[in-house]
């Protein structure tokens, strides 16, 4: 079996977004049982040199679907829109970006592998292949904000545990 990009990008995506939607549930039954509210969470940074929960739930979508949308483009920047300030608005974006995974085609996705992109900040330029950019670049961002996302509220108080980072992994069926 050939092992392709989208093999190596999207299943994973899909499967920690999903996971990260459900700990967005979590969240909220836990401000409703801790007499906490949203904003308590979605404010809430592990170190005061860090983004927050919310900008760390955002970022998961910006390093899935934002990624490939940047390689399709040619070019990635960072999103520095604002983060939503609610759990319902934060759920909205990654079932967007869900829905939007959930639509490529394969054989297009798989196309992108060398594409050329960059990553452009301010005046800075990095330039990648589009399978190096989405493996060495996107995931690492997108896995690490998941696992900010999750730690983050691990130190609020919030009864999470490994399998609620995983989220449904893809068994053999």
């Amino acid at each position: 079996m050939t092992f392709l990009l989208y093999d190596a990008v999207v299943p994973s995506n899909l499967q920690i977004l999903g996971a990260v939607d459900a700990l967005l549930d979590k969240a909220a039954a836990f401000c409703a049982e801790a007499g906490r509210t949203e904003a308590d969470l979605i404010d809430a940074r592990l170190a005061p040199d860090m983004l927050p929960f919310g900008y760390q739930v955002k970022s998961c979508a910006v390093h899935s679907i934002g990624g490939i949308e940047g390689v399709r483009a040619g070019t990635f920047s960072p999103d520095q829109t604002p983060w939503p300030t609610d759990f319902a608005s934060l759920h909205g974006v990654l079932q967007k970006a869900v829905a939007s995974l959930e639509a490529i085609d394969r054989t297009t996705f798989d196309a992108l592998a060398g594409s050329d992109t960059q990553f452009a900040f301010g005046e800075r330029r990095l330039p990648f292949t589009g399978a190096n950019f989405l493996l060495s670049f996107a995931q690492p961002n997108f896995y690490f904000h998941a696992t900010t996302a999750y730690a983050i509220l691990r130190a609020q108080g919030v009864k999470l545990g490994k399998r609620d980072f995983m989220g449904m992994p893809r068994i053999k069926r």
